[in-house]
C-alpha cells in the first residue's frame, strides 16, 4: 500500500522541477559571485598593487602589529626600521601600508 502512494506520489510531480532546481543553483551562484568572491578579488588586486607600490621612506604596519617605515625594499622582502638602531628583516606579504598613509592616499589621488 505505501508504495502505491510513493509511486502516485512520483507520477504526480511535475516535470519542470528539475529546471526549476538549476535555475535556483545558478541563481544561489551569481548571488554568491558578485557579493562575497568578486568583492574579494577586487580587495587582493588592491592590496598586492599597494605592495608593488611600496617605497624606501613609506610607513607600514605588519601583520603582527609592528609599526615602522621601510629602509630597503628587495624582491620578496622589506627591510622596516621600528626604532632607533632597530631594522627587521619581513615578508613582502605580511605588511600593509600604515592607516596614516591610506587616508592621505585618497586625497592624492583625487587631485
Amino acid at each position: 500500500m505505501l508504495n502505491l502512494i510513493l509511486l502516485q506520489d512520483a507520477a504526480a510531480q511535475p516535470q519542470g522541477s528539475s529546471w526549476t532546481f538549476w535555475i535556483m543553483m545558478l541563481l544561489i551562484f551569481v548571488v554568491f559571485y558578485f557579493f562575497m568572491i568578486r568583492p574579494q578579488t577586487k580587495k587582493q588586486k588592491e592590496l598586492q598593487k599597494q605592495r608593488e607600490a611600496m617605497k624606501k621612506g613609506d610607513k607600514v604596519v605588519t601583520a603582527g602589529g609592528i609599526y615602522g617605515e621601510i629602509k630597503e625594499v628587495q624582491d620578496n622582502a622589506l627591510l622596516i626600521t621600528i626604532a632607533k638602531d632597530v631594522t627587521i628583516k619581513v615578508d613582502k606579504g605580511s605588511v600593509y601600508v600604515s592607516a596614516d598613509e591610506a587616508q592621505q592616499a585618497p586625497k592624492e589621488e583625487k587631485k
